[in-house]
């Protein structure tokens, strides 16, 4: 196909085609990129001019691309809902974990002795120092690095052995 005809082509059949790649995708701007992509397809394969069987071969390569262009977008749809369920879900799971996990812990942390219990919360939810702690208790502070390691190989006891029955 020569340049002359490419044009004559072009001229005669681009809005006819835009219009019907319009009406099957509903996108003006997508169908003028689908029919640009259909003659600069048609050029490249050098393909003989034949008026009415150029005119058809621009409509099939121009439905195919349109064919080619909705399949991808809509396997690019699914693929993004199927993220957005597996995080969905995965948030879920998530929670539920640290429930579980918590609810262990609060279960650990009531079967310390008490003594051991208010020396490890004081240090890791009121975030005090091992001698503010002893300050506050009238203890030394070999006494709460003493309860805090103990409490800590306790609470490490407790949740082992209670992951292990799960």
């Amino acid at each position: 196909m020569t340049r002359e005809e490419l044009k004559k082509c072009f001229n005669q059949w681009f809005d006819e085609l835009r219009n019907y790649v319009t009406y099957r995708c509903c996108d003006a701007e997508l169908a003028t990129d689908i029919v640009q992509e259909a003659y600069v397809k048609i050029w490249e394969k050098n393909i003989q001019y034949h008026p009415q069987k150029t005119r058809g071969l621009l409509y099939k390569i121009a439905n195919d691309l349109w064919v080619s262009h909705y399949r991808k977008s809509h396997s690019e749809a699914k693929y993004r809902l199927s993220l957005s369920l597996d995080q969905d879900s995965n948030d879920t799971e998530n929670q539920l974990y640290y429930q579980e996990l918590k609810a262990q812990y609060e279960k650990a942390l009531a079967r310390l002795p008490e003594k051991k219990r208010v020396v490890f919360l004081m240090n890791r939810m009121d975030e005090m120092t091992y001698s503010e702690i002893a300050d506050r208790l009238n203890i030394s502070v070999k006494a709460v690095e003493k309860r805090i390691t103990q409490a800590l190989q306790e609470l490490r006891k407790i949740l082992n052995h209670e992951k292990s029955e799960v």
